[in-house]
């Protein structure tokens, strides 16, 4: 065959190819990946950040399905319960995960060198593993901590150690209380809930030597303990706390101790980038940073929680979720945040590399004790007595929310003074009881 006559088979073959190629491109396209994300701070960022992951993954496209904490965990439940398939990434947290994976509802994460697991701090990586493997990778994590005003301590003639104790901070709460002139010795959540005052309360039970159930699964409510414990948590608030605490959450708390009205506050880390932040603190300048204060036992005195993105095990686009997910929850994608909206501004809590960064430690003079109270943390020995769960504020077994919602409106009620605390612990101890009896623990 002449050379002119092969010269239009070929043509016509190099155009068939690109044909082919423009309809892969189409139909890769398609990969549409649906992701269910909490409405927090952090998160709405990511979504802004997504075009940077779409741009470099154009065969990928982002779907957002932004919920209510609340509403997140029921949809997201109910979705991998039934295996709806309705979302190709779960944002799940340190409670769901270890049920899930347990379950076999999670997609075992691959991650290649460059990920670098290891870089993950110990704690947080361990909370998200099963038998060594990881099933869901943090976005963001928190410990809890004393955040306090160095200048009434000063003022009170006391400095705080960097791991103090209950009673020397009720000594202190009651040398800085001064409700006339608008301060309040200490502020602590009261408002009820499994993951509100429930997760400050059970750090309390754990560092007076408590826990949720014995070996045996059996509820320990009315144990020594949490008697303790929760009569001491009464007492302090009762002297030293604003008035209507039976009421105060994170977010009421926060108010409060940027405009100047809290001496002390024991609360998540993430708190700490807020209270020293002179845009939204009138007394940043003044704040400073120690452990979460501890009674009989280190052991579980500070809580454990992180935000993670996973995906479904019925999923069929794992590559691409997979892609996302390792994006996401990267350090390239840290640094990103850090270009886009300064240090102050990444996610914390889930990468030593983070904390090694000077730009970082500069921006973050909380840094340090963030670190420490997260490296501290460990969701499988959380209390002095040996117990069957794992989870430090939390014991993650599915029963656990409909009993931390019930004993923490008891805890509530104690505080606003609407019951005793031993009426309190009793209701609480026979709703446990009915629970894990239902769920099969124990006749």
């Amino acid at each position: 065959m002449p050379a002119s006559l092969l010269v239009a088979p070929v043509r016509l073959a190099a155009a068939a190819a690109a044909v082919a190629l423009s309809f892969g491109g189409l139909a890769q396209a398609q990969t549409e990946l649906v992701i269910a994300t909490v409405n927090n701070g952090h998160m709405i960022e990511m979504q802004k950040l997504g075009k940077h992951f779409e741009q470099a993954n154009p065969d990928i496209k982002l779907k957002w399905v932004t919920l209510e904490e609340g509403v997140l965990r029921q949809r997201v439940t109910t979705d991998i319960a039934t295996k709806g398939g309705q979302f190709d990434v779960m944002t799940i947290g340190l409670y769901e995960a270890p049920i899930w994976s347990k379950k076999g509802w999670l997609q075992e994460l691959k991650t290649d060198a460059a990920y670098d697991v290891d870089d993950l701090l110990p704690a947080v990586r361990s909370g998200l593993s099963m038998d060594g493997k990881l099933f869901a990778a943090p976005f963001y994590a928190e410990s809890s901590m004393l955040m306090y005003r160095k200048d009434l301590a000063d003022k009170a003639g006391v400095q705080v150690p960097e791991r103090p104790t209950w009673p020397q901070i009720k000594d202190l709460a009651s040398k800085i209380h001064d409700p006339k002139n608008g301060v309040y010795g200490i502020c602590l959540r009261g408002k009820p809930g499994w993951g509100d005052n429930m997760a400050f309360i059970t750090t309390l039970v754990n560092t007076f030597g408590g826990q949720w159930f014995d070996m045996q699964w059996k509820p320990q409510l009315e144990s020594k303990p949490w008697k303790e414990a929760v009569s001491f948590y009464v007492d302090l608030l009762k002297n030293y706390g604003p008035p209507g605490s039976s009421a105060n959450s994170f977010n009421e708390i926060l108010a409060l101790t940027n405009s100047g009205k809290c001496g002390m506050w024991v609360d998540a880390t993430i708190a700490a980038s807020f209270v020293s932040d002179p845009k939204q603190s009138k007394v940043a300048a003044q704040m400073a940073f120690a452990q979460a204060p501890t009674m009989n036992t280190p052991k579980g005195a500070n809580w454990l929680w992180s935000w993670n993105l996973a995906i479904p095990a019925g999923s069929k686009k794992v590559a691409a979720a997979q892609k996302f997910i390792s994006w996401s929850t990267s350090k390239d994608y840290i640094q990103l945040v850090a270009k886009t909206n300064g240090w102050a501004n990444v996610p914390t809590g889930t990468r030593k590399s983070t904390y090694a960064n000077p730009e970082f430690q500069k921006a973050a003079r909380f840094a340090a004790a963030e670190k420490t109270a997260i490296d501290s943390a460990n969701p499988t020995d959380s209390t002095l007595p040996k117990s069957p769960y794992v989870g430090v504020q939390f014991a993650a077994i599915p029963e656990f929310q409909a009993i931390g919602i019930a004993v923490g409106q008891q805890m509530s009620s104690a505080l606003a003074g609407r019951t005793t605390v031993d009426a309190a612990l009793k209701a609480g101890q026979v709703t446990a009881d009915r629970e894990m009896r239902k769920g099969g623990y124990y006749k």
